[in-house]
């Protein structure tokens, strides 16, 4: 029996759906309700020789009252002496001095309402779950402290002194230095980071900072009237043998968030380059870029989208906001899923910078790094790595990066990250799996993505996903991380109804010929689609029933006897056969959780049909059109709406790779 999610009906009120989860103690025996039977306020109020100058705080701005009451809350307490530390930097001597409105941020940055989350539950990615009450994440990291002891950090300086303190109503960390937090768009944030002045003065001077002040979508609501009818229950394959989700997992983003985050070159590391300012920056992007775009070298205006220095600062920002961990695999899906040995994990993002994209990876050990190509250590083009949070501080230990811009965050690089003919010819000339969930900014930004094992199907209102085109009928969510799932990276685009959905395909690096593939789990109530390429049908409708166990797959188990030329020769001569079916195994560097071998071997359900082969791609898409070109999936039969496609990945590979004489590796 397949393990996935199964939509089994439509709920008829929307009387919760935009109402955070209420935590369960499942799994957390011992941990929740146990220690103690005080709330979060009455813990404050038992030892208030520590922490009477945050109730003071909190009472100035009515909160103290909120952690009285029943919730789960997960709340970051600050000791006196961190309050003291942040009214010296302010030139006060006493919490009577701040304003309510100080209180009032300084409380909600403290403090996430939508669940208790204990430390032990943090196998994710280097962030809390959720937002804070201040709509800001909350990054956590480990390190040293002072005394060279290891420790826990919140947002990258506030040191971890007591975890996971329960309580009847969420769990208490206690901090030695308060959370943080600005009004400061991103752009704003970084000109007060004395780390980064170069690399500032360009976003401001190419007008690019520009595109990075926008944050909540004002025609955006969720309520009853607006999506009605439109939430499907779930039956889901790993929630402890109930078959059924957890009350509220199902849930619609209650604000559209628009968020970006900038990879930057620290002045330090330019000036090694022989760049100490924006002038020598400007020569540099030229000596790159006239390379790649010769037709556009005679641009000298930097705020035109196709000059050089426009084009560099471009392509270091991303519109949605991630963090360390959230740009390639990692955590549990890594630790659990990933075969390092096999390939490095990989994702592929496009940038603000039109027709580029970057390629990042993480090598077995957590590092990422940017446009690396080859595995592991003997990489041939060994890329730009991303600094750790830890290695950030010894950059800049003043900033809150993750907290403090409102809109978004950044990283800092250890290298001069570029889109030069090297990355494009070489470095992106290779098979681009590209995970549905990262197609639009919308799944990042709304927090759909990740929450392993947490059993969320986030939902989406058909007019507010970006790159996305919907149909009244289509019904979209994105399901959590899991590693027992049937899909690549355990989550999938979740699509359901007589539905009729269009997509923009991320920009191929240069011209020429691909081969689109499609990453599916088959599904015995599934349905059959017609795809379309910039309107064009891509072939014979399409059944997503079909699986390896379909005589029309062609397909036959892999050869494990013999000597290593044998099996691999026997094995190429299988996946030959299937391509002239038009499928494909799925990969052999993925696997169903730690006993499985991979989803080429042992995952019959999940394969890749290939949608369209030896077409003529662009990095701006069809002429006429708006710069992408467009995948278009659309039900083509009578069966029920009931009926669900899971969308797990696409792959845009170039003819020489598809086309190799030695055959495309497994991978």
């Amino acid at each position: 029996m397949l393990r996935g999610l199964l939509f089994i009906g439509i709920i008829g009120t929307m009387a919760a759906s935009c109402v955070d989860n209420d935590f369960e103690d499942e799994g957390n025996e011992g941990t929740f309700y146990s220690s103690t039977k005080i709330t979060a306020a009455e813990l404050i109020d038992s030892r208030l020789g520590e922490f009477s100058s945050f109730k003071a705080i909190l009472e100035k701005a009515n909160y103290f009252t909120t952690l009285q009451t029943y919730g789960t809350y997960t709340v970051f307490l600050p000791t006196n002496d961190a309050i003291n530390i942040y009214l010296q930097s302010q030139g006060l001597t006493s919490v009577d001095q701040l304003s309510r409105e100080v209180c009032d941020t300084l409380s909600r940055s403290h403090i996430i309402k939508k669940g208790a989350s204990f430390f032990t539950d943090l196998t994710e990615v280097n962030r809390f779950p959720e937002m804070n009450m201040d709509d800001h994440y909350v990054g956590f990291s480990s390190g040293q402290d002072a005394n060279g002891k290891q420790a826990y950090f919140i947002n990258q300086n506030s040191q971890v002194i007591e975890k996971d303190d329960s309580v009847t109503n969420g769990v208490v960390h206690v901090i030695n230095r308060i959370l943080k937090s600005s009004s400061d768009f991103l752009p704003d944030y970084i000109k007060k980071d004395k780390a980064v002045t170069i690399f500032s003065e360009a976003l401001e001077a190419t007008g690019l900072s520009k595109l990075l002040t926008k944050y909540i979508d004002e025609t955006y609501s969720c309520g009853d009237d607006s999506v009605r009818g439109k939430i499907p229950a779930m039956k889901y394959g790993g929630c402890g043998g109930t078959g059924i989700h957890k009350e509220g997992s199902l849930r619609y983003p209650e604000k559209r968030y628009f968020k970006y985050t900038l990879f930057i070159e620290p002045d330090e590391l330019l000036k090694k380059k022989g760049i100490n300012n924006l002038e020598d920056l400007k020569a540099f992007a030229k000596q790159v870029y006239d390379q790649v775009y010769p037709e556009d070298a005679g641009i000298t205006d930097i705020t035109d989208r196709k000059n050089s220095l426009n084009r560099f600062i471009a392509y270091h920002m991303m519109n949605r906001c991630g963090l360390y961990d959230d740009w390639a695999p990692s955590g549990q899906i890594y630790s659990n899923n990933w075969k390092p040995d096999v390939a490095d994990a990989e994702d592929f993002w496009e940038t603000m910078c039109p027709g580029q994209i970057v390629r990042f990876c993480r090598l077995s050990g957590g590092k990422l790094y940017a446009n690396r190509k080859g595995k592991g250590n003997t990489a041939k083009f060994p890329g730009v790595r991303v600094l750790t949070d830890e290695e950030s501080k010894q950059v800049n230990p003043d900033v809150d990066r993750i907290a403090g811009p409102m809109n978004g965050t950044y990283l800092y690089l250890d290298d001069i990250l570029v889109f030069s003919k090297t990355v494009r010819d070489e470095v992106l000339n290779c098979r681009m799996r590209i995970d549905a969930t990262t197609l639009s900014p919308d799944f990042m930004n709304q927090d759909a993505r990740g929450h392993f094992a947490k059993e969320i199907l986030c939902m989406f209102k058909n007019a507010y996903v970006q790159n996305f085109t919907l149909s009244d009928e289509t019904i979209l969510g994105v399901h959590n991380d899991d590693m027992w799932w049937s899909s690549y990276l355990g989550n999938a685009v979740c699509v359901k109804g007589r539905y009729d959905m269009t997509f923009d395909l991320p920009p191929v690096p240069k011209a020429g010929t691909y081969e689109i593939r499609l990453g599916y789990v088959a599904r015995g109530n599934g349905s059959t689609m017609q795809v379309y390429l910039d309107g064009d049908p891509c072939g014979i409708p399409f059944n997503q029933t079909i699986g390896s166990w379909d005589a029309r797959v062609g397909f036959q188990a892999d050869r494990t006897e013999g000597t290593s030329s044998e099996i691999l020769e026997y094995n190429k001569s299988i996946d030959k056969t299937m391509r002239n079916h038009g499928y494909m195994k799925a990969m052999d560097s993925y696997r169903k959780g730690t006993g499985a071998t991979s989803f080429r071997v042992d995952a019959p359900e999940s394969l890749r049909r290939i949608l369209i082969s030896n077409t003529y791609l662009t990095p701006t898409g069809k002429p006429g059109g708006d710069g992408h070109h467009k995948l278009r999936f659309r039900k083509a039969d009578n069966s029920s709406p009931d009926t669900e496609f899971s969308f797990d990945y696409i792959e845009i590979v170039p003819s020489d790779i598809y086309n190799n004489p030695a055959g495309e590796d497994q991978h």
